[in-house]
């Protein structure tokens, strides 16, 4: 029979992870990593779920058996797949199950694949017991330090560098999959659920020390149609932040750099949207100025307005800037600068 592990020892348990809840289920959150691998389809969940409210456990018992015994063997064969893929074969390796609350889909899979000659392991609680991990998780106190500036200023960039140097980075915007303004989500894959982004960044903290400074780009509390966990964005309003300064010059040859291949319509779309921000006037000077090519004075232009923006949510934030000047700088030196700041930082001399 297999046996259940809190979610602290599920995570850390070697072998592949299963997830035998509904494709909807999986798709509005699951655990990083986990392969899906449904038991039912979501009509057929939902069916059963109805016959269980009108009949009872044994009907949709019955019922979600009709259902799934003459697809047993696929099941046991995709299960195999997924566990040789996964090593399966090394010592002490298992194949983690769970469904939502632990209970009969992740059970009778697991007798299943045990028969099959599958090792399992499941997850105590099930997803709902990730999820409620994952409030603690987010809630563990950190060394954060925000990477802040105008727009323009290549922040998402210094803080690749600085993972590439070896500090601990949270790349929120990069998962989120988006950039964090009205043209975020251009050249960019679709966004996660909120309930997915919390996810990524409850497992990607796991690996971060509390004795390094975590450095995280600082955000609005929203990231496209992301939001960040309450719980870290308490955390971001409270710690440090470095303003990286550039030039306009600068900046602007940063966004033709990341923006001037996009398609002109979607550029023209995504400027029009903060039209009633920007103003009838500039938004007609920038919509026409992306039509005929001319993007330095687009982008001049809709920077006007963001960096008003920027001032403004500055001056209602906590935040007193500690400044660092980029002007003629590399993106890997200002890096380094960074790490060089990090013993200095208020209440961050670790």
């Amino acid at each position: 029979m297999a046996r259940s592990l809190s979610c602290d020892c599920f995570l850390k348990a070697g072998g592949p992870l299963l997830d035998v809840r509904s494709p909807g289920e999986f798709a509005r959150g699951h655990i990083p990593g986990a392969h899906n691998l449904p038991l039912f389809s979501d009509e057929e969940r939902a069916a059963v779920g109805a016959l269980y409210a009108r009949q009872g456990r044994r009907a949709a018992v019955r019922h979600g058996l009709e259902l799934v015994g003459p697809r047993l063997a696929i099941l046991a064969e995709q299960a195999a797949a997924l566990g040789k893929a996964g090593a399966l074969g090394k010592a002490g390796a298992n194949l983690r199950l769970h469904c939502w609350r632990g209970g009969l889909r992740s059970s009778s899979t697991a007798w299943l694949l045990e028969t099959y000659n599958l090792p399992c392991i499941l997850l105590e609680g099930g997803y709902k017991s990730f999820r409620r991990w994952l409030r603690h998780a987010l809630a563990r106190p950190l060394p954060v330090v925000l990477l802040g500036g105008h727009t323009g200023s290549g922040k998402t960039e210094v803080l690749h560098a600085l993972g590439r140097a070896g500090a601990q980075v949270l790349d929120l915007e990069g998962l989120a999959h988006h950039r964090g303004s009205s043209f975020g989500g251009l050249g960019q894959p679709r966004q996660p659920t909120t309930e997915q982004f919390e996810n990524d960044i409850a497992m990607t903290l796991q690996a971060v020390s509390p004795h390094r400074v975590l450095w995280i780009e600082a955000e609005s509390v929203q990231v496209g149609r992301c939001r960040i966990p309450p719980e870290l964005f308490r955390q971001m309003e409270q710690a440090p932040l470095v303003e990286l300064q550039r030039p306009e010059q600068e900046r602007l040859d940063h966004l033709l750099a990341t923006y001037g291949a996009m398609p002109r319509a979607e550029l023209m779309e995504a400027t029009r949207r903060i039209g009633k921000r920007l103003g009838p006037q500039r938004t007609q000077q920038a919509v026409a100025a992306i039509a005929a090519g001319n993007l330095r004075l687009a982008c001049q232009v809709i920077l006007n307005y963001y960096d008003r923006t920027y001032a403004h949510g500055l001056a209602r934030s906590p935040h007193t800037p500690i400044p660092l000047v980029g002007a003629g700088l590399s993106t890997p030196a200002v890096a380094q600068r960074l790490l060089a700041m990090e013993a200095t930082l208020p209440g961050h001399s670790l």
